[in-house]
């Protein structure tokens, strides 16, 4: 921070192309040039200009009455709209010998040029005044110099106390350098994340992209930094919620948790009976196609709005829209073949996580799976222009496979449960018939008939059944989630989900006397 000593020097000082002095509390137009002239830093000294209130034009204090109304008029200018694109700027009271003063500190803009009023103003020496032809010039060869993307700009107001640094060294870091480099690495956190494009030493502090992969809290920056799942009943938006989930934090965080909601809530991957002695098994939605899509819209996303990535769930089909049209060198004509990255940073990043691929043929291979799985190409809508929608439609084949069932004489009950029409070895209870229980689990049923074996000592990737571990999984993302909910994201019937849930119980995974304390699972 800047010295009373040093603020006395500028004082006395002949003013300069950094300096402006005068009396007035009340001249704003005169205020905004000013501003707008440091901000232009035509000279490219790369350094603060500083306008002083309360300053004769010799340097003499003359002292003013600082006030709280009069601080908040200053600062007022930066945010009024006079001046685009905004400055970073700062507005303090100096207390002198002789009186108080105003020091208002204005950064050189990253993206020259300013305007105040639809005007360039500048300064050359003590003189302030309109920029000619080739003084804008000049600044729009500056601009393209240190134009950037919006992830790699600096997130001005944040520090590195905005940053997760263990999730930076212990999640990252070890994917993005290589454990050799590591070890011999003594450069600060602030200099490794320079090096990855996730801060900016010169304005000391992270990127934009910084904070969407590591930050504490990245909506305090950017509010629509979040993924929002819906599961609506019915085919329209019009349909009753069934079930919702925010998918927060930074990105880091939340990849992961994806990724496994999508394998286990979405995919519904489960048995179809084709014979008395076979089932295949079926997904509505392959998972690494809607993972896929998901994690494009993450990565190609505009962040500078406040509107989240929505991931809506219908009856027929899915819907995800992102933020920000096509980008770049991709229009309507050449999508998907041609490729462009609006967050060159986030999708390197998202690369080194192993969640994106960078080869341009992601959107090509969902349409593959897509069509071997029997849900048919997906729909891009490319005429929202600040926006991008896909659809991806539900796959017909469990209908057709349960047809197939029913006329082999191998019954399926309404409620989603395989039945068979003659005794079996639940009983004929009309319990649901596992294929994917191993021998071991089948043959004690120490638990009344009901498929499910006790064994206090499975660890999570023990779980006897797939359906168990996916229900365990869904609880982790929905602590509040209903049985009917649980019933429809799975495919199987309430029954079955609450036979899987008391194994939970059982074996230490749900707290059984206060499961639904506060409306919530207590998981253990």
């Amino acid at each position: 921070m800047i010295t009373t000593d040093e603020i006395r020097t500028m004082l006395l000082d002949v003013e300069n192309d950094r300096v402006e002095r005068t009396i007035s509390t009340t001249n704003t137009d005169k205020f905004g040039q000013a501003i707008c002239a440091f901000a232009n830093d035509l000279p490219n000294h790369r350094q603060p200009g500083y306008l002083f209130l309360g300053v004769t034009d010799d340097g003499a204090v003359s002292g003013i009455n600082v006030t709280d109304e009069l601080l908040k008029n200053i600062a007022a200018i930066r945010t009024d709209g006079n001046i685009q694109p905004q400055p970073s700027m700062v507005v303090q009271k100096v207390p002198m010998p002789e009186g108080d003063i105003i020091m208002v500190e204005v950064q050189p803009h990253v993206f020259p040029p300013v305007r105040y009023k639809g005007r360039v103003w500048i300064r050359v020496g003590p003189r302030k005044g309109i920029a000619s032809e080739a003084d804008e010039c000049m600044l729009m060869e500056k601009r393209a110099v240190s134009i950037q993307t919006f992830d790699s700009t600096p997130c001005f107001g944040a520090s590195i106390e905005d940053i997760d640094e263990s999730v930076f060294k212990h999640t990252y870091l070890p994917k993005a350098i290589p454990e050799e480099v590591s070890e011999h690495d003594n450069r600060s956190i602030k200099e490794k994340m320079q090096a990855l494009g996730f801060y900016d030493m010169k304005y000391d502090c992270p990127t934009y992209a910084g904070i969407i992969f590591f930050g504490k809290n990245p909506e305090r920056f950017l509010g629509g930094a979040y993924v929002q799942y819906v599961r609506l009943g019915g085919n329209g938006r019009a349909g009753k919620i069934m079930s919702e989930h925010k998918f927060s934090g930074n990105l880091c965080k939340i990849l992961g948790e994806i990724d496994t909601f999508i394998k286990t809530a979405i995919a519904n991957r489960r048995p179809i009976p084709v014979s008395a002695a076979r089932e295949d098994y079926f997904v509505d939605y392959p998972s690494w196609a809607t993972r896929e899509l998901v994690m494009n819209a993450i990565c190609h996303r505009d962040y500078t709005g406040n509107g989240p990535v929505q991931f809506y769930q219908y009856d027929d089909r899915i819907e995800i829209l992102n933020p920000g049209g096509l980008y770049g060198k991709a229009n309507s004509q050449n999508f998907p073949r041609v490729n462009d990255y609006r967050n060159p940073i986030i999708a390197e990043g998202m690369r080194v996580l192993g969640y994106v691929n960078r080869y341009s043929w992601g959107v090509l291979e969902v349409q593959d799976r897509l069509e071997k799985n029997g849900n048919g190409l997906p729909d891009f809508d490319l005429s929202l222009v600040t926006a991008f929608l896909v659809k991806e439609r539900i796959s017909p084949r469990g209908a057709e496979a349960r047809e197939n069932a029913i006329a082999q004489g191998y019954m399926i009950g309404e409620n989603g449960e395989n039945q068979t029409s003659g005794t079996e070895a639940n009983g004929g209870n009309g319990q649901e018939k596992r294929s994917d229980l191993t021998i071991s689990d089948k043959k004690n049923d120490v638990n009344g008939g009901n498929g499910l074996e006790k064994r206090s000592d499975l660890t999570i990737s023990e779980f006897p059944t797939l359906l168990i571990k996916n229900v365990y999984e869904l609880l982790k993302f929905n602590r509040k989630a209903k049985y009917s909910e649980i019933s429809d994201n799975l495919g199987v019937s309430e029954a079955t989900i609450k036979r899987a849930i008391s194994w939970l119980k059982e074996n230490g995974y749900i707290n059984p006397e206060h499961s639904k304390a506060k409306g919530e699972w207590q998981l253990l």
